[in-house]
């Protein structure tokens, strides 16, 4: 086989004017652009090249001859090694504005159709300490920095750690000292899990060997004060109960401890059942005037704030006066549709997870709502014709789809009905634009509004409203 060339290409004086998609930022050297993490637009730089294409480097900074003015010193200890939070070293006006361009960009260069001037991107109340959910993950191979690596051989060195994959390395965690996107009682409790398991010698997870004990951590919290804190191991045992009756006495103010047991080769386990070790079987989360249950391993928004803020505009583009039928697509554990209700005559949600259903119509009995239908199942299959005659023709579409966007099919038969309003929520603007572009003979695109769900990142959420012509 042949050996990997290394590249020895340096890239001197080289100008950041753009900060990109992917939470790279963006330079032009000769013919080629240059994609670079962890600078900012206005940097001047020299770049070792890591990656040589035809149209294109991958480099990352070696030296910063003149630093932007929109330059902030990052919070984090661990900047620049975990790829979480890529732009925590640019101001967050500059955030906000890329995160507004990249929505603009999408529709101009993917979607190609007529849209109105874009609204001002919604802020976060919070850019830090914003996440009510965070997942750690155990490993006895920690990522060690140079000088850790020369005194590893001599024994002085612990090599286990509980934080976040480094990107692209699924047997390497970055060990987590402080997170500043959890609250500082969620960094104590994973300290005091991480100095617990170390001290009673319990095995952590090996992800090459497959081996260990102890493989992730999910804390949880909520709006309300509930604190959920969920252990995946391999097995249950005396050891591991003793380390769940150790969380319990040192943090009082956890509502739920559960557990999971995993043997499987991959960190998925929306496929497993949870097990109550203390407390509930739930955390309750208040948003406005509803009250949800969250089930250990269901989806909800982890910014609660602005995910308040994303529904409310969402049911302002509806334009909902009572009389209307309204459909939830990808409705989740139908929180939308919920908020959705009080406005309508009547809301069917549709998610292709059933248990996120179970979840949905529990949390409609908890509101006291009697206007809702929920259906599992894949949209792709239950929104047909016989389906829509039985439910009713919606007046009002509110879709929600993951990042891949809407299946094809659930775009034509969109067409074929014709939903007065189209209030399309999204999490990717590529694939939202490449959806209302299919619908844009159609429809005209009266509103689009950006919110910051996720500060220091480049991800944006983006709600389009769409009128039938």
């Amino acid at each position: 086989m042949r050996k990997k060339q290394k590249l020895d290409i340096i890239l001197k004086d080289l100008h950041i004017t753009e900060a990109g998609s992917e939470g790279v930022c963006i330079g032009k050297y000769e013919d080629k652009v240059v994609f670079v993490p962890y600078v900012v637009p206005g940097d001047i730089i020299d770049a070792q090249v890591i990656k040589r294409k035809k149209s294109y480097y991958q480099a990352k900074a070696i030296a910063i001859h003149n630093y932007s003015p929109n330059r902030v010193t990052p919070r984090c200890e661990h900047f620049g090694l975990c790829g979480g939070c890529k732009w925590q070293n640019m101001n967050y006006e500059l955030q906000l504005y890329y995160k507004q361009k990249q929505v603009i960009d999408n529709f101009q260069r993917i979607g190609k159709f007529n849209f109105p001037e874009v609204n001002p991107i919604m802020p976060s109340d919070l850019i830090f300490a914003y996440r009510n959910k965070v997942e750690y993950t155990f490993s006895n191979r920690r990522w060690l920095s140079k000088e850790e690596m020369s005194d590893l051989d001599a024994g002085l060195i612990d090599t286990h750690g509980l934080g976040f994959h480094l990107p692209g390395m699924f047997d390497k965690i970055l060990d987590i000292h402080h997170c500043d996107l959890h609250n500082e009682l969620g960094n104590d409790i994973r300290n005091a899990i991480r100095q617990y398991a170390i001290a009673h010698n319990l095995p952590f997870w090996n992800a090459r060997s497959q081996t260990g004990l102890l493989r992730n951590v999910i804390i949880r919290t909520s709006t309300n004060g509930d604190i959920m804190i969920i252990v995946v191991l391999t097995a249950f045992e005396a050891e591991t109960e003793a380390l769940l009756s150790f969380l319990g006495k040192q943090f009082p103010q956890i509502t739920s401890i559960i557990y999971v047991e995993n043997t499987k080769m991959n960190d998925a386990i929306t496929d497993l059942s949870t097990k109550v070790y203390y407390g509930n079987d739930f955390l309750t989360e208040q948003m406005g005037d509803l009250t949800f249950k969250v089930a250990p391993l269901a989806f909800y928004q982890t910014n609660a704030g602005q995910a308040l803020k994303l529904y409310e505009t969402a049911i302002r583009l509806a334009d909902m006066n009572g009389t209307q039928t309204v459909y939830d697509l990808y409705t989740g554990t139908g929180t939308i549709a919920l908020f959705a209700a009080k406005h309508a005559k009547k809301v069917t949600g549709i998610e292709y997870v059933a248990s996120a259903i179970d979840a949905a119509v529990e949390n409609a009995k908890l509101n006291h709502i009697e206007n809702v239908c929920f259906f599992a199942g894949d949209m792709a299959k239950i929104l047909t014709d016989e389906f829509i005659a039985c439910n009713g023709i919606p007046d009002v579409v509110i879709t929600d789809p993951p990042r891949a966007g809407m299946h094809p099919k659930v775009v034509n038969q969109l067409l074929k009905i014709i939903p007065q309003r189209i209030v399309y929520v999204s999490c990717n603007p590529a694939t939202q634009a490449r959806d209302i572009a299919l619908l844009a003979h159609k429809y005209t695109v009266k509103e689009v509004q950006p919110v910051d769900m996720f500060p220091h990142t480049h991800h944006v959420e983006n709600i389009a409203l769409l009128v039938a012509e």
